[in-house]
Parts: structure tokens; C-alpha cells; sequence
């Protein structure tokens, strides 16, 4: 008899962001695997087990939580934010595809999240408020070209951008190419957010012009959303700024 296998996400960081449905897996859960960070915000109980390991480790930890589920345990792989946004839910669809036959007899329980764009986008507004796309900037997994392509190309799109990953000790200098990328192709004045951590106690959210944005603002836990033209601030005497896209494109009939 084969065992559940739970994807989970913790949301940004606050307990307070983490769905009812996710807490209800992770309560039915037995053996709990997944990076460190993530593991360290859940509240396990004494007769659960936690195996945490390193970031880059992903499709390793999908096979160990599958062979285990596979053997009849109730297994839960924890994620931030949502498992489905560059996270575990993938790694764990990728090893059922090409693992052995006994994987995908497995029962597969994906919870969603709330994942760290939308935090950041609550926190300072309604920045996603029209046509957007969410990008990661990692070069582990697909070409740097394919990357600065598509940045471009969404630019030139209009679409409001979502950055994930944008930068770490050993990408230090992807987040200002982007950037010079995208000056190529926005206003200068279009906002861009610097949302670090959001919902949590070192919560810090920054605005600024693509003009004048700086990389080192960013660390590897912040999302950074690039506005696109129609992109808006409104100042709020007394209040923060609201940064929103307007839900209707310019031009277009009302």
C-alpha cells in the first residue's frame, strides 16, 4: 500500500500567510523533507521527522520523499511560497515522470501557496494589477541568453515583471544587467519594487525609478517587480505611496 505525498508552501515567511490547507497537510503529515529555512518555520510535533537539506538538492530530495511515500509513509515536501512557483511541486512532477512505475501510484497532494510576488505586490499596492509575467533570474537551470530573451521580450510585451532569484554570491551581477537590459526598452520612470521578506519582522519594501535602480538593494530573499509603462504611483499624504498598473490598457475602449 502506497503512502501520501504532500507539496506544501509556507508562504513568505509569515505564519499568518500559510493556508488552512497547507497546515491541515502538515499536520497529517509524518517524515518532513525540504531546505532548511523552510523546515525551521513549521512547528513539527515530537513523533515527526524532519530532514532538511541544502537549496540546490531538489530533484534528490523529490526521489527520497517518493521512494519513502512509495513504501506506504505519509511524506510532506515543504517549500516557501507557493510549491508550484519555482519550487518543489516541479521537481517532485519531473521525478515521477522519469522515476520507476511504482512513483506514480503514489497519492499526490499539492497545496497552494501564497507565493512571494503577491506578498510583495499587497504590501505596496496593486502592482500586478493587469498583464504580468513572473521570471527567474538563475542561470542554474537554463541559459543566461534565454533569460536576457525573454526579459526583453516581456518589456517589449508591456507586461509588468516579476523577478525570483535575482541575485546571490554567485550571481552577483545578473540583477544590474537585467536591469540595464530593461532600460533599453522601459522609461526611465517606470517603478520598480524591492520587496525583501515580506510579511516577516525584517520586512524592508523600497521604490525607485528604472532609472536609478541599484542591484545591491537585492538580496537572494527579495522579489523585485519591474512596472511597465502604465505602471502608476500615487502619493498619500500622511499615508505610503501606492504603486498600482491601472486594470485597463491605454487606449482601449472603456
Amino acid at each position: 500500500m502506497t503512502g501520501t505525498l504532500y507539496v506544501v508552501g509556507t508562504g513568505p515567511g509569515s505564519p499568518k500567510q500559510m493556508t488552512p490547507e497547507t497546515a491541515e497537510a502538515v499536520a497529517a503529515a509524518e517524515e518532513f523533507y525540504g531546505y532548511f529555512p523552510y523546515l525551521d518555520r513549521l512547528n513539527l510535533r515530537p513523533d515527526q521527522l524532519r530532514v532538511a537539506s541544502d537549496n540546490r538538492e531538489e530533484l534528490d530530495r523529490a526521489q527520497v520523499a517518493l521512494t519513502r511515500a512509495a513504501a506506504g509513509a505519509k511524506v510532506c515536501m515543504v517549500s516557501g511560497g507557493d510549491p508550484g512557483v519555482f519550487a518543489m511541486a516541479a521537481a517532485v512532477c519531473e521525478a515521477i515522470d522519469k522515476g520507476p512505475a511504482e512513483w506514480k501510484s503514489v497519492e499526490l497532494v499539492i497545496t497552494p501557496g501564497v507565493t512571494a510576488m503577491l506578498a510583495v505586490a499587497a504590501r505596496i499596492g496593486a502592482p500586478l494589477g493587469h498583464d504580468f509575467c513572473a521570471m527567474s533570474l538563475s542561470d542554474n537551470l537554463k541559459p543566461w541568453e534565454v533569460i536576457t530573451r525573454r526579459l526583453r521580450l516581456a518589456a517589449e510585451a508591456g507586461l509588468v515583471i516579476a523577478l525570483y532569484n535575482p541575485i546571490s554570491k554567485a550571481r552577483p551581477w545578473q540583477l544590474g544587467e537585467a536591469f540595464e537590459i530593461l532600460r533599453g526598452v522601459l522609461p526611465a520612470t517606470v517603478p520598480v519594487i524591492f520587496g525583501r521578506a515580506a510579511g516577516r519582522p525584517d520586512e524592508r519594501i523600497a521604490v525607485m525609478p528604472l532609472g536609478e535602480a541599484d542591484a545591491n538593494r537585492a538580496d537572494m530573499a527579495t522579489c523585485v517587480i519591474i512596472g511597465s509603462p502604465e505602471t502608476r504611483i500615487v502619493e498619500r499624504e500622511g499615508q505610503p505611496d501606492l504603486v498600482y498598473t491601472p486594470r485597463f490598457y491605454a487606449g482601449a475602449s472603456q
